[in-house]
C-alpha cells in the first residue's frame, strides 16, 4: 500500500528510541493550580495510548500541549526523536506533523465530504490518499454530500479521513466517540485500531470510559487531578492497579482499610492477613466478584440499589456505613431495601494497594525561572 508511513523497529530487530517522549512535564494556566504535574511517559511507534480519567483531570490539556496549542510550564516533549517543546526549543503546531480529531468533528458545513477530506492538502498534492481513506472508512460514493446530509457515524468517519489525509506522524483523538449512539460508537471504536494500523499512525485517545480505553488501546494511562497514576497494558492495569484511584475508577472495585476488611472475613479467613501488620496504612482490593451475597432477615447489611446488567445484577450494599459494590448471578434476586448477609468468597486472596509508595514518588512543583 503506497500510503503507509513509518516502520516499527521491532520488525527489523532494531531497538529504536520511543516515538513520543514526554518528560517531567508541568503545566498550569495563569493564576490557577497545576493542571498537569510531572507527567513522564513514552510511546512506541504504531501504538495506541488511551488517556483515561474523570472530567477536568488534564487529559485534553495534555493533548493540546503535544499538539502545540499550549506551551508547557516546564518539561520536554519529543516526537520521532525531535524536540518540539522544551526550555530551549519550541516548534509551531503546523510543523509537528500532528493530526487532531475533535469531539465535535469540526467539519466545514459549506464544503462537501470530498472537499472536507482534501482540506489539509496543498493545491497540487496527490488526492489518491484521500480517495483511499474514504473507501477504507466506508464513505465511497458519498463524496458530494454535505456534512448535514451524513449520519453521525459518517461525519465522524469523515473527520477521521480529514485528520489522516495529510499523513500525520501522530494522531490525537479527543473523545472521538462521545457524541455517537451506542451501536455506532461500538462499531467505530472496533474499526479504529485497524484504520490506524493500515495508515501506520501512532495515536493518543482521550476518554473517560474505562471500557472503551481497555477495549482497543495498547497502553492505558490513568490521570486524576493532573497526576499520572499508572500507565500499563490493559491486562496489567486490571490485574495490578497501582493506586486506590485506579482500582476504583477503572475496575469499579472496592478498596478497604484493614479494619473494614476484617468485618467481611470468616473465622477461616483471618489467617490471610497474618504478617501484614506492617501494611496498616495500605488498602485492600476487593473486586466486585470477590463478594458473596444472600438474603437474610437478620443480616447486618442491606441493599441500597441494584442494576440489571443482562446476565447479572450489580448491587450497592451498605454495611454499618460502608458501601460496597458487587456482581452476582440473576438467581440471587434481592429487592432494594432488603436485609442481607455479606461475605468474601472462600477462594479470595489478599491484594494490597499501597498508595504511600505512589505518593512518595510525586515530585515537588518546579521553581519558577528568575
Amino acid at each position: 500500500m503506497p500510503f503507509l508511513r513509518g516502520n516499527s523497529g521491532r520488525r527489523s530487530g532494531l531497538t529504536l528510541a520511543p516515538f513520543l517522549e514526554v518528560k517531567e512535564l508541568w503545566h498550569r494556566y495563569a493564576s490557577s493550580d497545576w493542571t498537569l504535574q510531572n507527567i513522564d511517559f513514552s510511546l512506541e511507534t504504531g501504538q495506541l495510548l488511551g488517556l483515561l480519567g474523570p472530567s477536568g483531570c488534564g487529559k485534553t490539556t495534555l493533548l493540546r500541549l503535544i499538539a502545540g496549542f499550549e506551551r508547557p510550564s516546564q518539561g520536554l516533549i519529543a516526537i520521532a526523536g525531535r524536540e518540539v517543546a522544551s526550555p530551549r526549543r519550541w516548534l509551531a503546531p503546523e510543523r509537528r506533523q500532528v493530526g487532531m480529531l475533535f469531539q465535535d468533528y469540526a467539519l466545514f458545513p459549506h464544503l462537501t465530504a470530498w472537499q472536507n477530506a482534501c482540506f489539509g492538502l496543498k493545491p497540487n498534492a496527490d488526492r489518491g490518499r484521500a480517495q483511499w481513506l474514504l473507501e477504507l472508512l466506508g464513505l465511497k460514493g458519498l463524496e458530494q454530500r454535505y456534512p448535514h446530509e451524513l449520519s453521525g457515524g459518517q461525519r465522524q468517519r469523515l473527520a477521521l479521513v480529514r485528520a489522516l489525509v495529510p499523513q500525520p506522524q501522530l494522531l490525537l483523538l479527543d473523545e472521538p466517540f462521545s457524541n455517537l449512539d451506542v451501536d455506532v460508537r461500538l462499531r467505530l471504536r472496533a474499526e479504529l485500531p485497524r484504520v490506524l494500523k493500515e495508515c501506520g499512525v501512532t495515536a493518543l485517545m482521550v476518554t473517560h470510559d474505562p471500557e472503551e480505553a481497555m477495549a482497543i488501546c495498547d497502553q492505558v494511562a490513568v490521570l486524576c487531578d493532573g497526576l499520572w497514576h499508572q500507565c500499563a497494558p490493559p491486562q496489567q492495569l486490571v490485574a495490578e492497579p497501582a493506586t486506590s484511584f485506579v482500582a476504583r475508577f477503572v475496575l469499579q472495585a472496592n478498596v478497604l482499610q484493614r479494619h473494614d476488611l476484617c468485618r467481611l472475613l470468616s473465622a477461616q479467613q483471618h489467617h490471610l492477613l497474618e504478617g501484614s501488620d506492617d501494611a496498616q496504612q495500605a488498602s485492600w482490593l476487593i473486586r466486585q466478584d470477590d463478594l458473596c451475597l444472600r438474603s437474610d432477615r437478620d443480616g447486618q447489611a442491606h441493599v441500597l440499589s441494584r442494576e440489571f446488567l443482562g446476565y447479572e445484577w450489580l448491587y450497592l450494599i451498605e454495611l454499618d456505613g460502608l458501601r460496597l459494590r458487587l456482581r452476582v448471578g440473576l438467581a440471587n434476586d434481592i429487592p432494594p431495601g432488603s436485609r442481607c448477609a455479606l461475605s468474601l468468597r472462600a477462594d479470595w486472596h489478599p491484594q494490597l494497594i499501597d498508595d504511600s509508595a505512589w505518593e512518595s514518588a510525586a515530585a515537588s512543583p518546579p521553581i519558577p525561572a528568575a
